[in-house]
């Protein structure tokens, strides 16, 4: 056991923020962050005449597909009350791109949680492993802690940076660049994208916060007896 020991709690501190952040990600492609964001009281109108409801619908109907539940073809048949595809080329195609990574980050997340699950279940069975899964996880949570915080002040700093960083980083060349009167746009203004990230980074701390209190309570309470 103790041959593998460092082994294991490395591999669990790796596998703690992903775990974590990859949550805070599936908890935001629920209807909860979207319905709350659309009705902060200073979340921006649409100047070309979308409602709040309209942009709620759409909005919901857009998690939906790049969650990968709505057809490619059934997403790009939408349109306007006048006929007008609701989205240009330009913009399905950017769709598919976050589709794709999307899809990607839902199965890693699945396996990261079934992976936690397990490591849960085997450290209730086995006594011996019980520590070196809660070192490891505790660690975990303070190095999520940590860059969280790096990424929460960098967004305060100059988010514009940021939300070009990440969109040079997960898609190819300037295709995720819009004009204001795009559905995309009115639909997701920026502010919608730096409220994201605040909420995923939150929730990140949140669960941070809670599995360190946790981990060391029973790190204490293994130690006192």
């Amino acid at each position: 056991m103790k041959k593998y020991l460092k082994l294991i709690i490395i591999l669990i501190v790796i596998l703690t923020p992903l775990m974590i952040v990859t949550s805070g990600i599936r908890l935001a492609l629920t209807p909860l962050f979207i319905n709350l964001e659309y009705r902060l009281p200073n979340f921006p109108a649409d100047d070309y005449g979308f409602s709040t409801e309209e942009r709620l619908s759409w909005a919901r109907y857009s998690v939906k597909y790049i969650s990968g539940r709505i057809s490619d073809d059934e997403f790009a048949a939408q349109t306007f009350p006048d006929g007008s595809p609701l989205f240009n080329d330009r913009e399905i195609k950017h769709m598919i791109d976050v589709r794709n990574l999307t899809v990607i980050t839902i199965m890693f997340w699945r396996i990261f949680t079934l992976i936690t699950i397990l490591l849960i279940l085997f450290a209730w069975k086995e006594v011996e492993w019980r520590t070196p899964i809660l070192m490891g996880a505790t660690r975990g949570a303070h190095l999520t802690l940590a860059l969280i915080g790096a990424v929460l002040l960098f967004l305060a700093i100059n988010f514009n940076q940021l939300f070009t960083g990440f969109h040079l980083i997960f898609f190819e060349g300037d295709s995720w660049l819009f004009y204001l009167s795009d559905t995309l746009i009115r639909l997701f203004p920026l502010k919608f994208w730096r409220d994201l990230f605040i909420f995923i980074g939150a929730f990140s701390v949140l669960l941070s916060a809670v599995l360190i209190l946790i981990g060391k309570r029973l790190l204490n309470k293994k130690e006192a007896r």
